[in-house]
């Protein structure tokens, strides 16, 4: 049997090979920091109440299934408006905790982390809640859109 061309290439350029998949290892890493850093972008605008931002990263029709929804698929943006577009003299702040991201194909992304959530309500009380994340991201005209998510309360802390 003849040795196909491509594979004859292949053997003679092995550093040609070598080459081409650390090219894609780097760019899986850069598209992996990326969707890292907007995942933390999306945390810091639930955490500051920032709808504006909230909605550029996220599609118009976001699904969840998350505690406050009691189960039950919530579709739609609304649902998540109620919640932060209110006032409140807390302050929170969202740490990720041992994150993954699965590339499903080269439009998609799976995001898995325990999100540490901190607060601190008008009368001064500390807690601490952990959430075990997932959280869905499309690649929609170029542009990272996050399009689904789970949350589930995983225990919290009152401090002081």
């Amino acid at each position: 049997m003849e040795t196909p061309p491509w594979l004859w290439r292949l053997r003679t350029r092995p550093y040609y090979l070598v080459y081409h998949f650390q090219k894609i290892a780097d760019m899986t890493d850069c598209i992996e920091d990326d969707l890292l850093l907007l995942n933390e972008r999306l945390l810091q605008a639930i955490d500051s109440k920032d709808w504006e931002t909230y909605t550029q990263l996220c599609d118009d029709s976001l699904t969840a299934y998350e505690p406050e929804a009691l189960g039950q698929l919530v579709e739609g943006l609304p649902f998540h408006y109620f919640y932060l577009n209110r006032d409140s003299d807390s302050a929170r702040q969202s740490t990720i905790c041992s994150p993954r991201i699965r590339m499903l194909g080269e439009n998609a992304a799976c995001v898995t982390y325990a999100r540490l959530l901190q607060a601190i309500d008008a009368e001064a009380h500390e807690s601490v809640g952990s959430y075990e994340e997932t959280r869905i991201w499309e690649k929609q005209n170029g542009q990272w859109k996050h399009v689904h998510f789970h949350r589930s309360f995983a225990g919290s802390v009152e401090l002081g």
